[in-house]
């Protein structure tokens, strides 16, 4: 990973990013960050929000926040506000999406009984498509090794699993943050982004952000990226100094800058 300041930030027309621990610090979104968010998009530049977190999270930040949508719960949905109107739109039909919540709630079950320590997110309430088991939001924080091992039990149970920086994830479906993206692109944009994405910058934490890592040149992890090590299937090009959200603010005034 090279430093931030090795990044040639002309050209960039919009910034994806995560929330948790990129955006947010310690689970609070600070004035610095959200100014630096509001700041940017005011400037020109696109902005999209590519989460893990739930449906009802991302509804809110949709109508809400400075942002163009919102990539919702690891890909399975994108939401975007434009014209006085939410638009949804979902990876699976609305009768799958039922079925399927039946079968996440026997799993996390069978995961919480295996892995002392781990809990059903807080969040999980407000989730339309996937399980999120918390390792260390509201529980004490379990080794990486156990997020991993949630993970496995996910995957043997059949579903597609990713590790964030406070939950691991659960969902069926092979679909990702990177799927949905190029879909609200094109979809809403009317960009495909294979051709367009030396335009777009990702930063993010975790090794659920590793397709995008991956799959955009101008990808940067805030400086608590680190921390994953070799969980990371790809790492970020770039690197701030700064951790968490005062990472996010330093990318934004280089892309300002540039």
């Amino acid at each position: 990973m090279k430093p931030l300041a090795e990044l040639d930030a002309r050209g960039v027309r919009a910034l994806l990013f995560d929330l948790d621990d990129t955006l947010s610090t310690a689970g609070r979104i600070t004035a610095q960050a959200y100014g630096a968010l509001e700041r940017l998009h005011a400037a020109g530049t696109r902005t999209v929000a590519v989460t893990g977190r739930p449906a009802g999270w991302c509804d809110h930040v949709a109508r809400m926040w400075p942002v163009d949508a919102v990539v919702g719960e690891n890909g399975a949905f994108y939401f975007r506000h434009a014209g006085g109107r939410l638009r949804r739109e979902y990876q699976e039909a609305p009768e799958r999406r039922a079925r399927h919540r039946e079968r996440l709630a026997q799993i996390a079950r069978q995961i919480i009984a295996a892995v002392p320590g781990c809990a059903i997110a807080a969040d999980q309430a407000y989730r339309e498509t996937d399980l999120a088991i918390d390792y260390c939001e509201d529980v004490a924080p379990l080794p990486l090794g156990e997020a991993e091992r949630i993970a496995a039990l996910m995957r043997s149970a059949g579903l597609h699993a990713k590790v964030s920086s406070i939950h691991v994830n659960g969902w069926f479906g092979d679909y990702d943050k990177l799927a949905m993206t190029r879909r609200l692109f094109q979809q809403e944009f009317g960009i495909v982004l294979e051709r367009e994405r030396a335009a777009v910058l990702y930063v993010g934490d975790s090794p659920n952000d590793a397709p995008m890592f991956e799959f955009f040149p101008r990808s940067v992890g805030v400086a608590n990226v680190r921390r994953f090590g070799a969980l990371l299937a790809t790492a970020p090009k770039y690197i701030t100094v700064a951790s968490s959200g005062a990472g996010f603010a330093e990318l934004v005034a280089h892309l300002l800058a540039a």
